[in-house]
């Protein structure tokens, strides 16, 4: 009688270490298990689903052959950290919520999780970073490096900085390339179609083995083996360019089928005993095992709100729509419009409602992919020809390209529009995905417009004004539905809007951004200023401000740094006398949780508002 094949209830795993003890069958039935949860509670919680369905073998083989308690595991991005946080003894079922597990790797967490990342393309470089100081260290303290990066994450310039120097370098790390075809949504660019033609090599490599045990049967087969391998190498150097991992300077595995688990741990335990860095190339299916998911190709379903897991049916859907699709239906009537524009887009087409845009204006519409500093220089080679560049990047990810931005559009000058999504708090991704630093980020630099829309009509209006030279002109809009319809309306380039005047001479609320339709209805007793134009702040604007006893600076959508200090320096140059109350996030990296959570815990909450404006001393 065989072994019986016994099952894991995942609710009472602690840490891997079981995993070496169990069958490949009973592997293969902890990866049901694994996914059965990750599908039940992402319904519940919402997170990324797609990409961690994907590496759910993956993940079991490595923990299965690798200790990291004590080796090194990187996974790059972190959001397909699900399984590995339910092999380390961690629950999802308070996935992303405030004081519960978060959607990426923390090392707060746990001792498993070595590194944390929320951008992508940066486990590479910080993993080579590791391997240096291990090497420095005696041989018995020796750990593996283990990083896991995506096929639309090594796109990344970032990625092949880093692969660029572990190549060449003495110290080993160990590189599992999933390769799904997807980032967010599919891949694009030159190194995809170059792993599409690595993929097609598969069937050629099961033939090969097919015909190499065949041969070394006999004696005699074993070395006609051997010659014609010999011939064939010298022919396949001689005429056929290398694999560019080989060429780079790595031992390289596959490509293997990521989800057979005797296949991947083979591989691990090779890439173990090689003495140079290796890059294990798996192909894996995005969303396997949840249909809707798995069929998916736009990228609807890699990251989630919560939903019906037997329909596929998003619960939270609304009849508004969000700031993201009014703001790309109005790009789409300016793309028609407006001939000479160029859309660019760094993998973000599903989140930021594009997809209309890039399908009936294919021309003039690229994504280029987990690349931002290379999607605003690019934007300066437009600029300085003669048409109108225009970007549509979240927040968070702009970060990214700051010399791009400063260097190559703001020092020249050129005209450039930014549409900058998911501006302020954003809620369960967490630290590494507020959108709070932009505006400061962009108030350093020379010949950059800051602006941010209350309604879609004042949105209409800066997309409008975007077009008439004034260098960089960023326009941010939050993580939010939108209830307001077009009407007409009007105001010149750096005017402000006055929404109430002269109800309460004594106080003024300088604010802008959507939250103004909720402070027109909570304090129906102070005068309200729209800030529309963060930057410039015109003389004008600020002189309007003088006749106030006391000014409240309401800015729950970035921290102090940016306008709010500049507002106060311009009115200290004016000798201000009276009481000026800065209400800003806070300069800090917001957990997880929800976007109202996330205001009281920065002290932003209306609530709070209300508290200063009513009491007759706020904090400075």
């Amino acid at each position: 009688m065989g072994k019986e094949v016994k099952s894991i209830n995942i609710k009472e795993i602690k840490d891997p270490k079981f995993l070496k003890d169990l069958s490949i069958e009973e592997l293969e039935l902890l990866c049901a298990s694994i996914r059965e949860e990750i599908i039940d509670k992402t319904s519940i919680n919402g997170g990324h689903i797609a990409s961690n369905l994907g590496v759910v073998e993956l993940t079991v083989a490595l923990h299965s052959v690798f200790d990291f308690d004590k080796d090194k595991l990187l996974l790059d991005v972190g959001h397909q950290c699900y399984t590995h946080k339910i092999l380390t003894g961690r629950s999802l079922e308070h996935l992303r919520k405030k004081d519960g597990i978060s959607g990426f790797e923390k090392r707060y967490e746990s001792i498993y999780d070595c590194f944390e990342a929320g951008h992508s393309s940066t486990s590479l470089s910080a993993a080579y970073g590791m391997a240096v100081v291990r090497d420095q260290g005696k041989p018995e303290d020796y750990y593996n490096v283990v990083a896991v990066i995506g096929d639309g994450a090594i796109t990344s310039g970032l990625a092949f900085e880093g692969l660029n120097n572990i190549g060449r370098g003495d110290s080993k790390v160990i590189i599992v390339f999933n390769d799904n075809e997807m980032s967010i949504s599919k891949t694009t660019g030159g190194f995809a179609r170059f792993l599409q033609r690595v993929r097609t090599s598969v069937s050629y490599n099961k033939k090969k083995r097919a015909y190499q045990r065949f041969m070394c049967k006999t004696r005699f087969g074993l070395w006609i083996f051997k010659l014609t391998s010999k011939i064939k190498n010298k022919v396949k150097r001689m005429f056929l360019s290398s694999n560019i991992f080989d060429t780079m300077g790595f031992a390289y595995i596959g490509p293997i089928d990521g989800h057979n688990i005797k296949e991947l741990q083979k591989a691990f335990r090779q890439a173990k005993k090689s003495s140079v860095s290796v890059v294990i190339h798996t192909l894996t299916v995005k969303g396997k095992g949840y249909k809707y998911a798995e069929e998916d190709r736009s990228g609807k379903w890699h990251g989630v709100p919560p939903f019906n897991k037997e329909t596929g049916e998003f619960l939270k859907a609304s009849s508004y729509n969000s700031w993201s699709k009014e703001i790309a239906d109005l790009l789409y009537d300016f793309m028609k419009e407006h001939n000479k524009t160029i859309l660019i887009n760094p993998a973000m087409i599903e989140g930021s409602e594009l997809n209309n845009i890039f399908k009936d204006f294919k021309s003039r519409c690229y994504d280029v992919g987990i690349c931002e500093s290379h999607a605003f220089s690019m934007a300066s080679g437009i600029a300085l020809n003669g048409y109108h560049p225009i970007i549509s990047i979240y927040s968070t990810f702009m970060q990214r390209a700051f010399d791009e931005i400063q260097q190559d559009l703001a020092r020249m000058n050129l005209n450039c529009t930014i549409l900058i999504d998911r501006a302020g708090l954003i809620g369960a991704d967490g630290e590494t995905h507020q959108g709070i630093f932009d505006e400061a980020m962009l108030y350093t630099m020379p010949n950059v417009t800051i602006t941010m829309p209350s309604n879609k009509s004042e949105a209409k209006v800066l997309l409008d004004e975007s077009f008439q030279n004034h260098g960089v002109f960023s326009i941010r809009y939050p993580r939010d539905i939108l209830h307001n319809s077009l009407t007409d309306i009007h105001f010149n380039y750096g005017e402000w809007l006055i929404v109430r005047e002269e109800v309460n001479n004594s106080a003024v609320i300088v604010t802008f951004g959507p939250i103004i339709e909720e402070i027109k209805k909570l304090f129906s007793h102070i005068d309200i200023v729209n800030a529309i134009y963060q930057k410039p702040i015109m003389d004008y604007n600020v002189q309007r401000l003088l006749k106030y006893k006391r000014i409240i600076i309401y800015n729950p959508y970035a921290t102090k740094e940016g306008f709010a200090n500049n507002l106060v320096e311009l009115l200290t140059l004016y000798y201000y006398k009276g009481e000026i109350i800065i209400v800003a996030i806070k300069e800090d990296f917001i957990k997880a949780g929800t976007q109202s959570e996330q205001m009281e815990e920065c002290g932003v909450s209306l609530k709070q508002l209300k508290l200063i404006i009513n009491s007759e001393k706020g904090v400075h």
